[in-house]
């Protein structure tokens, strides 16, 4: 009889997330590979038109979710030969089944940004050993506790491991496994100056940020450092909370003439715009393993990166980009002038595809089955 997996996450497709599009991705090849596979989620989409079953728990007010949770996740933990866990705090009652849970960043430190337990600029490296508030120290505490308690822990990076390390779990019960590319944009077959036409770009210097209007991306500082740099342009594809924010920041700085907020595009379309800039620049003060990282180097546009979190895991300095001290707006203005002297973006780009075999979707589904099969009583 095949094993039994049980799926227990906070989000899932057709949800927007990194660990909502791992899952969905991911479930169907391990069910080539002989697991029966049974999912737990959030969530008010249909449950129908998957490949395996499917439970949604509306997201109803705290602490009746929890509930509903718990109650549906029951006799599906007693059935369960291995519980794979996909965040934290999720009410899994009971079951005798081995449990392994994926780490994506601190739950912790993200909890307490959002809330304004801390500043929203607080470092999230910082975190780790500072003395906060007693509701901040709970939070951390049982963040810890919980990881602590579970028979195996994965982790998509060598900073997210030491990390983890640092909240008491043992290193023989960490495995680090890279997240898989998407699958390979159409754009990824056209040429620069093909993808500018394709976009109505020119040929000025262009620089692409693209990701969520968050405080931590850190286009911010980005502006602050293209007002030294006279001539690039920046583009910034995504919205959220800090989009007027940083327009206006644009303009206060005089370079809104240099920038075009593109606002939430298509995937595609950022693939494009990806494929059509000199360099993409991902300034974040905090990064677990960045998929747009990889997915510019893929397309052979090199990067200008942070020395934050897992960036320098993908990011090779003066290999495959450049990585730059956070924060550090003069260090900043510096790349992007280096980045454009004569001859520079070639080279870089001549490199991007080195290393990107760690994370071939084939490798992350043979790594994770070993690991899970590893882990069945």
């Amino acid at each position: 009889m095949n094993p039994r997996l049980l799926i227990a996450s906070g989000i899932f497709h057709p949800e927007a997330g990194g660990p909502a599009t791992y899952l969905y991705e991911l479930l169907p090849a391990l069910q080539q590979r002989g697991w029966d596979i049974q999912v737990i989620t959030y969530g008010d989409a249909p449950a129908t038109g998957y490949p395996y079953p499917l439970v949604r728990i509306p997201r109803r007010a705290l602490p009746l979710r929890m509930i509903d949770y718990g109650r549906r996740a029951l006799p599906l933990l007693r059935a369960a030969d291995l519980v794979y866990m996909h965040t934290l705090g999720l009410p899994l009652p009971g079951g005798a089944a081995p449990r392994i849970l994926k780490i994506v960043g601190d739950q912790a430190w993200e909890r307490a940004v959002r809330r304004g337990w801390v500043p929203a600029t607080e470092d999230i490296d910082a975190f780790q050993h500072r003395v906060y508030s007693p509701i901040v120290q709970l939070q951390k505490l049982a963040r810890s506790r919980e990881v602590r308690g579970v028979d195996r822990v994965i982790v998509p990076g060598e900073y997210l491991r030491r990390m983890v390390e640092g909240w008491g779990v043992p290193t023989d019960r960490l495995h680090v496994i890279y997240n898989a590319l998407p699958p390979e944009p159409e754009t990824n077959a056209l040429t620069q100056a093909e993808a500018r036409a394709q976009a109505g770009m020119d040929d000025s210097p262009t620089v692409l940020f693209a990701g969520r209007a968050h405080p931590r991306k850190g286009v911010d500082h980005l502006l602050a450092a293209l007002a030294h740099v006279p001539d690039v342009r920046l583009l910034v594809a995504g919205d959220g909370p800090m989009r007027p924010a940083w327009q206006q920041l644009a303009h206060d700085l005089r370079v809104a003439e240099r920038v075009t907020f593109l606002g939430q595009i298509p995937r595609q379309q950022v693939a494009l715009f990806m494929k059509a800039a000199d360099y993409f620049v991902l300034y974040s003060g905090y990064e677990g393993l960045s998929h747009v990282v990889l997915e510019s180097l893929r397309a052979g546009t090199p990067v200008i990166a942070s020395d934050k979190g897992g960036n320098p895991e993908v990011v090779r300095h003066d290999v495959n980009g450049l990585l730059v001290p956070y924060v550090d707006v003069e260090a900043l203005a510096a790349a992007l002038q280096t980045a454009f002297q004569p001859g520079k973006r070639a080279s870089l780009a001549a490199n991007t595809q080195a290393g990107l075999e760690r994370f071939e979707f084939a490798r992350m589904v043979d790594e994770t089955d070993r690991v899970l099969r590893r882990c069945l009583r």
